[in-house]
């Protein structure tokens, strides 16, 4: 598969999230699982009914949360899952 290839998968990857349930890994531990609302070319995220996570204990319900490209570790699809 060519970079250009990958790339492309990257973008369907996340433009398929949108509207569905996620969980965003940060660099520094957190993890924040909401619905993604949107997401732009930088790969900044915006949750809402966010809830943020850490060491697997949710430390609290955030609510709307936009999330800066460069704190994101990864992004995963939790839509078949039960939180």
């Amino acid at each position: 598969m060519t970079d250009i290839q990958q790339l492309m998968s990257c973008e369907k990857f996340l433009n398929d999230l949108i509207g569905k349930l996620v969980s965003i890994k940060l660099k520094w531990g957190m993890e924040y699982k909401g619905m993604l609302v949107s997401r732009d070319a930088y790969m900044n995220f915006l949750l809402t009914n966010a809830e943020e996570w850490t060491n697997g204990v949710m430390a609290g319900k955030v609510g709307d949360v936009l999330i800066r490209c460069n704190n994101v570790l990864y992004v995963r699809d939790l839509s078949d899952e039960k939180l």
